[in-house]
């Protein structure tokens, strides 16, 4: 006798098999299970979290415009109608530092990615083939690398000038050599590997071998080597604009917050010391965040 079909059979057939299907683990999944056991890594990711919302609301949270003076309010210590007191133009420096989240986290942003997409391609190139590339590339970027990274930044920022386009190009040649070096040695770990030594032996491309198989298994080390390139970043930003060589005012930049308060270390000394915190605070997200993420992507460097 043949067993009847109903509607309530196939729901509890459903049911089982979605019981019975098994939860497919990738390295992902696997990297964010051990990134969330981190107590250390997730206080990173939500102070990095927590500065992004200050850039993208910097509008709604600055009680005044970053630009706005007010010269009956000048150099007011830190009070109720100014939480961070104000500078010598009467100017927010509450406002201002609000602002600065969206100037340094947008450019150290676009700084890193310029020197990953430069720097992390030649990495890249000379990791895979080899053998002559690799020394040509190699070398070429052990002589940048000899110049400290502060140092070629200064001379490339006072032959160009100053600009946000100047300080980008900047800090991505400055930084181009370690990303290099670094994207060359994530290629190298996974160079050996029996699945890419499968993929050249069916005839797979080169163009295809490094997109498809090569890059998506060295992805992990190279996010690693970019969250802690934005602290990098950040600190050669503010460096520069400290000295006078980086950004123009009034560009509410903390770096350049700092050197406008420089000269009012004595008497005003918070015009210092809140975008000093700021730049400490983030900088120290991003090195907590990129230890976690190190940890998670490969655990045997913990």
């Amino acid at each position: 006798m043949a067993k009847r079909h109903t509607p309530a059979m196939e729901r509890i057939e459903k049911k089982n098999a979605k019981r019975k299907k098994e939860y497919r683990s990738t390295p992902g999944r696997e990297a964010w299970k051990r990134f969330k056991r981190n107590p250390t890594a997730l206080v990173g990711l939500v102070l990095v979290c927590a500065l992004i919302l200050v850039a993208i609301f910097a509008p709604l949270l600055a009680p005044y415009d970053y630009a706005e003076q007010n010269y009956g309010a000048m150099l007011q210590k830190p009070g109720p109608g100014h939480p961070f007191g104000t500078d010598a133009f009467g100017r927010d420096i509450f406002s201002r530092v609000i602002y600065g989240a969206r100037y340094s986290l947008l450019i150290a942003l676009f700084c890193t990615l310029a020197a990953l997409f430069s720097g992390g391609l030649l990495g890249i190139i000379a990791g895979y083939f080899g053998g002559t590339v690799d020394t040509v590339i190699m070398r070429i970027m052990d002589i940048f690398q000899a110049i400290p990274m502060i140092m070629m930044a200064m001379c490339i920022v006072s032959v160009l000038g100053n600009g946000i386009p100047q300080l980008v190009a900047a800090v991505m040649f400055c930084s181009m050599p370690t990303m290099a070096r670094n994207n060359r040695a994530a290629i190298l770990r996974v160079r050996g590997s029996d699945y890419i030594e499968a993929s050249e032996a069916i005839g797979v491309g080169r163009v295809r071998m490094i997109v498809r198989h090569m890059i998506p298994n060295a992805v992990g080390i190279m996010i690693i080597f970019f969250v802690g390139f934005l602290a990098v970043s950040i600190m050669i930003m503010s460096s520069m604009s400290y000295i006078g060589i980086g950004l123009s005012a009034p560009t509410p930049e903390w770096g350049l917050i700092l050197n406008e308060g420089k000269m009012y270390m004595t008497s005003a000394p918070y015009m210092m010391i809140f975008p000093a915190m700021m730049i400490m605070i983030t900088c120290f997200a991003f090195n907590l965040m990129g230890d976690g993420l190190r940890d998670a992507f490969d655990p045997r460097l913990k």
